[in-house]
């Protein structure tokens, strides 16, 4: 009896086929996007604005086309076989839609239009909207911000929505859903329409107890968007782990499965590492590391807390509150580094001895000790999620000189990440929430231990790396297994499938110390460049004389 899980990221989907008793990964495939993302050039080859984060919807059929049958293929499994699949995606990663799920990008008439795609979650041309709907919500002193800390981030829905109303609002009028990715791929599964409570909660602004917000709010931001809600927005949100249909016989024809597969409705990516980790208690954390980073803490009450973004009943697991932070540059600031600042020659090492680049430059960044670099960075690289809210800050390093080395370069990006998460840190606990512990999973904390001895020495906590691979995919899986009756929920699925394999890495004291010296002049940095104007206005010059 079999599970599947399938984690749509950010360049490419995996599909695991999981034993739903023993929560034993039997198999696993991954499929590249073919359209990739869209972020500097457009379908058509014309130049994209900056902040411009497109994709394709086909892709991620093709995953499923690709992978599904594979893992069937290799696993040697019935249709029969094969109970439930769950789905995790990045956010807010959202479409336009007819009513029909038929992606507008299909449609003749617009699919020459950049809005008639998917804007994926680091698309941050929104920020002029998020900054008109912060400004109308505090002025009629709007509760759902309060949940928000205070501020919507242009990554969410509703800016990005603003900004097709505003810049294409032949899409907009066109458009009969504006869905969330994960939500239409069930879409086009079941042949069944759901939203999901998870993507609702953090990314569209409901509420379990007071829904989305009022028509009388949308109609003051803007006339045109008062019967958004109930129209382009469906007001039924439902529970993760809930049941959204079975597969139709169409895609259970093309993919080898049994009509009778249940599938469950979509959870974000980075939320459904949580249960697969086994993490179910109040005061735990975890950071999800991978090309963004996405901080999760269980709470017992849900209060609003300033710049984190996210406080959700319901939204992880249900009956507890989960808040959620984030770094939105994490492995993807470490693979621009990689990609465009190193030199010929350590590239040429990396190949000599047969690693890989980023093995290398870790090497010889373990070399250096805490602090000996000279170097402060801002890891601001994509725009800044928590605590500031503000995609129009950018990256800064501080103090080099000609005598820089690639290696200090790298770990003083290592060290800004880690500082980063102590801010996030330091934001809870001010509020009275405790993190009592900290567990990590993603690409970045199983490669990188290095990574995970700074943040253990910075934030002074003991970090748990739990080293099992597709931690979302996995609790993607588990969402499919309680959607197919085979647990009752999702806790206990998470303690039958879960892995509890954890290695600790504490904090040395002497690394700690000097840390906290840094740590004062990061924020200093952090608090001047990040409440000032410099960075914005740089990027207004920019985008004045280039176009």
């Amino acid at each position: 009896m079999f599970v599947i899980g399938i984690d749509f990221g950010t360049e490419s989907g995996r599909v695991l086929l999981i034993d739903a008793a023993t929560g034993e990964i039997v198999c696993t495939d991954q499929t590249l996007y073919p359209h990739g993302v869209m972020d500097r050039n457009f379908i058509d080859g014309s130049t994209l604005p900056d902040g411009w984060a497109l994709q394709h919807p086909d892709d991620y059929l093709e995953v499923i086309r690709c992978s599904i049958p594979k893992v069937l293929k290799l696993a040697g499994a019935a249709p029969a076989e094969v109970k439930g699949i769950g789905i995790d995606f990045t956010a807010s990663t959202i479409l336009p839609a007819k009513a029909d799920g038929t992606p507008l990008c299909k449609v003749p008439a617009l699919k020459n239009s950049p809005h008639s795609y998917v804007k994926l979650w680091k698309h941050h041309a929104a920020q002029p909207y998020a900054e008109e709907l912060n400004q109308k919500a505090r002025q009629r002193e709007e509760s759902f911000l309060q949940r928000y800390g205070g501020e919507i981030s242009s990554e969410w829905m509703i800016p990005k929505v603003m900004q097709v109303l505003r810049e294409a609002p032949e899409v907009y009028h066109a458009a009969d859903r504006f869905i969330e990715a994960g939500d239409w791929v069930v879409w086009q599964l079941t042949g069944v329409e759901t939203r999901n409570a998870c993507a609702a909660g953090y990314k569209a602004c409901w509420d379990r107890s007071e829904g989305y917000p009022s028509k009388r709010f949308f109609q003051e931001l803007d006339p045109q968007l008062s019967n958004f809600i109930g129209t382009k927005i469906p007001l039924e949100v439902v529970d993760v782990g809930s049941f959204a249909g079975t597969v139709t016989p169409y895609w259970a024809e093309q993919l080898g499965l049994s009509p009778q597969t249940a599938i469950a409705v979509a959870t974000i990516d980075a939320h459904a590492s949580v249960p697969a980790i086994g993490v179910n208690q109040t005061g735990e954390m975890v950071i999800a590391m991978g090309t963004s980073f996405c901080h999760m803490l269980l709470g017992e009450k849900q209060i609003s807390i300033p710049g984190i973004p996210g406080a959700v009943d319901g939204g992880i697991i249900l009956g507890v509150t989960g808040y959620e932070a984030g770094q939105p540059a994490g492995g993807d600031m470490l693979g621009w580094f990689v990609r465009n600042l190193i030199s010929s020659q350590l590239g040429t090492d990396a190949k000599t001895n047969h690693a890989q680049i980023h093995q290398v430059l870790t090497e010889r960044a373990a070399m250096i000790p805490a602090g000996g670099t000279g170097l402060l960075v801002l890891d601001w690289f994509n725009g800044n999620r928590s605590v500031l809210m503000d995609a129009d800050l950018s990256g800064i390093i501080v103090g080099l000189t000609l005598t820089t080395k690639p290696e200090e370069i790298y770990r003083a990006l290592l060290e800004s990440m880690a500082f980063g998460t102590r801010i996030i840190i330091e934001a809870f606990e001010k509020q009275g929430v405790d993190v009592d512990v900290i567990h990590a999973c993603g690409g970045v904390a199983v490669k990188n231990s290095l990574f995970i001895q700074i943040l253990a020495d910075v934030t002074r906590k003991t970090i748990y790396v739990n080293e099992v691979d597709y931690a979302p995919a996995i609790g993607a899986a588990m969402l499919g297994a309680v959607a197919a009756g085979i647990y009752e929920t999702l806790e206990d699925a998470s303690k039958q499938i879960s892995n509890l394999s954890r290695k600790p890495y504490s904090p040395i004291p002497a690394n700690s110390g000097t840390y906290d010296e840094v740590f004062r002049m990061y924020h200093q940095l952090h608090d001047s460049f990040g409440y000032g104007n410099v960075l914005k206005n740089l990027k207004k010059i920019k985008t004045t004389v280039r176009g």
